[in-house]
């Protein structure tokens, strides 16, 4: 059998693989194999073959793979539901301590808590959203 076909079946055999685990990595050296079989076809000798096989599979691994891992995954663009309103100013409805509170956020009326627990803020004053916890927004004053 030729060189060339094994390489091939090697390849063929790798996306396959790479099929079912998609991780990248074995379609990487999928196409390390392919490269290295059109090397063995043009009658490269074998241990040529082994360092075009080498050369290639480490330049994908290292270098194409993470830009495809960051295609696939991606990343989270714009943040939803209540983790939106973190970072969101409000109005104080009610005084707001500690233990309890009510504040606007984009129109709607949330409960709140003071992110330092010793502080007192007034009705009327801004604050920030600095975190959601459950159904209670804990602020912090701008000023």
């Amino acid at each position: 059998m030729d060189l060339w076909l094994i390489w091939l079946i090697i390849a063929a055999v790798l996306a396959v693989a790479e099929i079912f685990t998609l991780t990248a990595a074995l379609g990487m050296l999928s196409a390390a194999a392919l490269v290295t079989a059109g090397s063995a076809a043009v009658g490269l000798p074998l241990p040529f073959q082994f360092l075009v096989f080498t050369v290639v599979a480490t330049v994908t691994v290292l270098f194409v793979r993470p830009v495809a891992l960051r295609h696939v995954v991606g990343r989270q663009v714009e943040r939803f539901g209540v983790d939106a309103l973190v970072g969101r100013h409000a109005y104080v409805v009610s005084e707001v301590t500690g233990l309890g509170g009510r504040v606007r956020i984009d129109g709607e009326e949330w409960t709140a808590r003071a992110y330092d627990e010793t502080l007192v803020i007034p009705a009327g004053k801004t604050v920030d959203v600095m975190e959601i916890s459950g159904a209670t927004a804990l602020v912090y004053p701008r000023d």
